[in-house]
């Protein structure tokens, strides 16, 4: 399983894990992943899994702000690899593969990727 992790602000460290299927991220008290920020559309991002590829997908849903992957504005569905930096209204997320039992773990691990963003990223429609 794969998740997101906050990487900065009070919320640092909270996780939330991708199950295989798609997450809505946002503001709103009805998605799957809710970040409560002024800048957060209530329905801001998704993120889908693809069984068949193997991939995790990110796109963003017209949110007001923007989804940016590792720096870059994303305007259609974007594939995210281990490591990747997602930042939606000044939060940003980092995406990986793996599953934390806590949040001690989560924000450990993500303290040692040294939260550098990848140059690299792939668009698919």
């Amino acid at each position: 399983m794969a998740s997101l992790i906050i990487t900065n602000g009070r919320k640092t460290g909270n996780f939330y894990p991708l199950g295989q299927g798609t997450n809505v991220v946002g503001r709103d008290e009805g998605v799957l992943i809710q970040i409560v920020n002024e800048f957060v559309s209530r329905k801001h991002m998704q993120v889908r899994y693809d069984q068949e590829a193997d991939l995790y997908h990110v796109q963003d849903m017209k949110s007001r702000h923007g989804t940016f992957v590792n720096g870059n504005r994303i305007y259609e569905e974007v594939a995210v690899s281990e490591g990747d930096l997602i930042d939606i209204g000044g939060v940003t997320l980092m995406f990986t593969r793996k599953d934390f039992e806590d949040r001690e773990g989560a924000l450990a691990f993500s303290r040692e990727s040294g939260q550098r963003p990848r140059a690299t990223m792939e668009a698919h429609s």
